[in-house]
């Protein structure tokens, strides 16, 4: 298939237009409905409600006022049917958080810890005004991970919880080409079939929003069909402002499903470009007449800070205010239980130019900084499973005009420039002897299983493992795209839309992964359209 540049495509649609706990209930569990929303006074959550960065012990709430109020939570452990436990195992605890002003555009978070393990809880938030009154509320459920005890009975406060399996869902790419609610169809319908399949939190691996994507009223499409989204004034322009990085947000946030999803499933957020503007490196300019704003870093600092005052991230060194540049800011892991370790990282912050690739030294995309931290947190990890979330794809090769947007450089031998990182990190995990790692990527708008192995790589010093790409979950369709050899991929599966920048509309073209991990550790993979069909799946077994 011909491969169509995006950042092309974007110009010139461009020109045509002129802390308490959550994670989700149990694979197992019934779909659980939309969180319920009870009007009480004068502030309204306009956003909804949202978790995030759910570990065995630790969580992150959030939401948004329609003016200034301090967010307060109550958190309380309810069994299956959502019936408070008994007093022997209960718990129920009242959590007071941050001011919402403007300064946050009225976005607060909570940050909860010591929450019992493998528990399930029923959650509001509401906010009080600085005369007392209370905001309108939102309820929703979540579990906190599996604990220690899971290896064996269920016991304590888990009881009836205590389950070692656990799954996740994970996808990219919302409200992108163009492609925005459209309200017609039942607005983002991927968001609620990754709801249906009840995951126990959900990792949205970049482009959480599209800055840099005019959304306009009517997009007539190739058969002649006109997609009609919803429309506001911040989402009419690129993103200059920090108000329009913020609006871009909000925007997302008007989808129910998006807000259903969120209420009810615990979120691990990355970005990547797009919360910025396309292919972005820091210390460029950019040339491209719809800005006024030319200096990218001003831009980048401006969307990061929209991105943190919206996601709800646990790290404390990415609560704090800052220029948007400061290390260790959005690489983080998350602790899911024995099982599984999750390690969400940061391929923008500390990129390079989009050069060839073809320097004969590293060149950075994760930086010094955050390689010493992959190799010594996946080494040192004592979960059976680690996986590695990335917002750029490994072995695909992403062109972006004369240079390369991704670590692959289109040439099949030994690691050059950005490759060299990725050779380092993989010799590591060798040299350690870990076992059990997977990585999971969006990015590139098509579905996909790559298994890597030093056989039929040109770089051969790493074990084997496999990477399964999925997305896009509300955008547009493109690829497969060509991969490259340097580390010998096999492409066993890729499905991708009927043509380039095909639409949401019939669903087949958007797609998420699902994994479920069994009580005996069985990694099950597949990769789901946004219509729920299972297109392809693959069924991994620990080594011990």
């Amino acid at each position: 298939m011909t491969q169509i540049s995006r950042r092309s495509l974007l110009l010139g649609s461009a020109a045509t237009a002129a802390a308490a706990s959550l994670a989700a209930a149990p694979a197992t569990a019934a779909p659980r409905p939309a969180a319920a929303l009870v009007r009480s006074s004068r502030l309204t959550l306009p956003s909804g409600i949202a978790t995030g960065d759910v570990t065995s012990r630790s969580a992150v709430l959030w939401s948004r006022a329609s003016g200034a109020g301090r967010l307060v939570a109550t958190v309380r452990a309810v069994d299956a049917e959502g019936r408070p436990l008994a007093r022997k195992d209960g718990f129920e605890r009242v959590l007071r958080g941050s001011w919402a002003s403007e300064a946050t555009d009225f976005t607060a978070k909570i940050s909860a810890g010591n929450l019992p393990a493998g528990t399930r809880f029923q959650y509001t938030l509401r906010f009080e005004d600085e005369d007392g009154n209370l905001s309108e509320s939102g309820t929703g459920t979540f579990s906190t991970a599996p604990g220690a005890a899971a290896h064996g009975r269920s016991r304590g406060r888990g009881a009836g919880l205590g389950r070692r399996g656990q799954s996740f869902v994970w996808t990219a790419d919302t409200a992108g080409q163009g492609w925005g609610i459209n309200e017609e169809i039942g607005g983002m319908r991927g968001y609620r079939a990754m709801l249906e399949t009840a995951p126990d939190f959900f990792v949205h691996a970049g482009d959480t929003v599209y800055a840099d994507g005019p959304i306009q009223a009517e997009v007539v499409e190739p058969d002649g069909q006109v997609w009609r989204n919803l429309v506001t004034e911040e989402v009419s322009k690129v993103a200059e402002t920090l108000n329009e990085f913020r609006g871009r947000h909000r925007y997302t946030m008007m989808d129910a499903n998006v807000r259903a999803m969120y209420a009810q499933v615990p979120l691990v957020a990355q970005w990547d470009d797009h919360e910025t503007t396309n292919n972005w490196w820091h210390g460029e300019t950019i040339d491209d007449p719809r800005y006024t704003v030319r200096d990218v870093d001003t831009l980048a600092a401006r969307g990061r800070r929209a991105w943190q005052e919206y996601m709800p991230i646990a790290d404390a060194r990415a609560l704090r205010p800052g220029t948007g540049f400061e290390p260790a800011r959005i690489y983080r892991k998350i602790e899911r239980g024995p099982q599984l370790d999750l390690f969400a990282l940061d391929m923008r912050t500390h990129k390079g130019e989009n050069t060839d690739g073809l320097e004969p030294h590293a060149t950075a995309l994760l930086g010094e900084e955050q390689v010493q931290w992959l190799i010594r947190e996946v080494t040192t990890s004592k979960a059976t499973w680690k996986v590695i979330s990335c917002d750029l794809p490994l072995g695909i090769i992403v062109p972006d005009g004369k240079g390369q947007e991704s670590i692959s450089n289109a040439e099949h031998g030994a690691p050059l420039g950005r490759e060299l990182e990725l050779a380092r990190v993989l010799k590591a995990f060798k040299d350690h002897g870990v076992k059990n790692v997977v990585f999971i990527t969006g990015d590139v708008h098509y579905c996909a299983a790559h298994h890597y192995s030093p056989e039929r790589a040109a770089f051969t010093d790493f074990d084997p493992f496999w990477e399964f790409v999925a997305g896009p979950i509300n955008a547009g369709s493109f690829g497969p795209n060509t991969m490259d050899g340097t580390f010998g991929p096999e492409v066993v599966f890729a499905k991708s839309g009927d043509y380039a920048n095909e639409s949401p509309r019939d669903g087949e073209g958007q797609f998420f992964g699902h994994v479920d991990l069994d009580e005996d550790d069985t990694f099950t993979v597949s990769l789901r359209d946004a219509n729920g069909t299972t297109v392809y799946s693959k069924v991994l077994r620990p080594e011990r």
